[in-house]
């Protein structure tokens, strides 16, 4: 049994936000189907790299679901939507606000038939608010939450987060709001709409900039990678490329003095012997620090570090996160068989449930994949699935090749 185990979700989402979340909820054990435009579906399948013709970036968000391949803005595929919704218990979209009431597949709908569901909508910049009718891609949002104004080094040009990281944190938002949803649902019965955006998502990480923002009017700027308010807690030079240390607490701080860096001094030094003189001198530091660190090589200071019980690490390329033994050892990076691109890795599950561990249960669908076995549990007889498929009202990318296994051929 898995936690989420009898959720129905109906996915319009694509790209990464939505998915995101949706794969979460499906590796829970929601029955997740992916509803996708075609011939091409979900935008990200056209995302390389490509084995078999058969995206490799679109397998990554999109396991433990089915695909479901119609076209919304015929009435047929209209039909099959609101049936399939009429017993969902979530549905989450990503188009722009205004989109859904034109295809009359809306939360005002949906709700008429299904008063219980609970209808999340992810866009750049939410439902309401002067931008809200605009294009939002995690770029667009990274500008517009300041955070390529406070990322990369000091008087560099504007650096975007190494990740999508307004995608990421607006699912992780869309989420946390559904299973808030459906608690409240299971108490109550009744549904209700998400509303949240990349932009919302995004502002609501900036913990403490915002603190220092509200507190003292500081605006933050990039840093490359120094803490804002402690030190040392950053990436040093080492001879053969950078360790990161975590030592801004005063305890941590003496222990590297005493017990790393051979640099007792310090300790009664006006520049560092507080964290305020540190911050104030945070040049000197590090230039002092890198003055010893330079001398040996990454693997030696982490070591020494981890013997004295101050946090770090090295400073890895994402190849070698990808092959660091704990990583392995945390089931981080597993392997699946997908039908067509074959055995793949994919990375694991990072959240491990003592009762209830979670599952990756089957790889990404091929574009329609499950669009038979969908209509077929809605009632659908084989004769209307066939004319729905002749008018062009449903779609499987496989269906006139595969033999043998559930594609659609009749």
């Amino acid at each position: 049994m898995l936690p989420l185990d009898g959720m129905k979700v109906l996915d319009l989402t694509q790209y990464l936000a939505g998915p995101y979340c949706t794969m979460v909820l499906s590796d829970m054990g929601a029955d997740v189907t992916k509803i996708e435009k075609f011939p091409l579906g979900d935008d990200s399948r056209r995302l390389g790299p490509f084995i078999n013709d058969e995206g490799y970036c679109f397998a990554m968000p999109n396991r433990n679901k089915k695909s479901l391949a119609i076209d919304l803005k015929s009435q047929k595929g209209k039909q099959i939507f609101t049936r399939l919704a009429e017993e969902a218990d979530v549905i989450i979209e990503n188009f722009r606000p205004g989109v859904t009431a034109r295809l009359g597949i809306d939360y005002e709908t949906i709700k008429e038939r299904n008063p219980g569901i609970i209808y999340c909508s992810i866009s750049g910049f939410g439902q309401t608010g002067p931008y809200s009718s605009k294009g939002g891609f995690d770029i667009i949002a990274q500008g517009v939450t300041g955070f390529m104004r406070m990322t990369g080094q000091p008087d560099g040009k504007p650096a975007k987060v190494g990740i999508a990281i307004n995608d990421i944190a607006a699912g992780a938002t869309a989420l946390y709001g559904i299973l808030g949803a459906y608690v409240h649902k299971l108490k109550t019965g009744k549904g209700q709409y998400l509303d949240t955006s990349l932009v919302d998502s995004g502002l609501a990480w900036t913990v403490w900039e915002s603190a220092a923002y509200f507190g003292k009017g500081e605006v933050p700027e990039p840093t490359g990678t120094r803490h804002r308010r402690s030190t040392p807690y950053q990436a040093y030079r080492t001879a053969d490329g950078y360790v990161t240390i975590g030592a801004g607490s005063q305890r941590l701080w003496e222990r590297l003095c005493k017990e790393v860096l051979n640099t007792t001094e310090w300790l009664t030094d006006p520049r560092f012997e507080s964290l305020d003189s540190r911050v104030i001198n945070v040049d000197v530091l590090e230039k002092e620090i890198e003055n010893i660190t330079t001398t040996k090589p990454t693997s030696y200071w982490v070591e020494k570090l981890d013997a004295a019980g101050v946090p770090a690490g090295p400073v890895y390329t994402y190849d070698q996160t990808l092959n660091d033994p704990h990583v392995l050892a945390r089931d981080m990076v597993v392997e699946v068989d997908h039908p067509k691109l074959g055995k793949i890795k994919t990375l694991g599950i990072p959240i491990k449930f003592s009762e209830t561990p979670l599952q990756i249960r089957r790889p990404a669908a091929w574009l329609g994949q499950d669009t038979v076995e969908t209509l077929q549990s809605a009632g659908y007889t084989d004769e209307e699935i066939n004319e729905l498929f002749e008018e062009g009202v449903i779609y499987n990318k496989y269906r006139e090749e595969e033999v043998g296994v559930n594609n659609g051929k009749q």
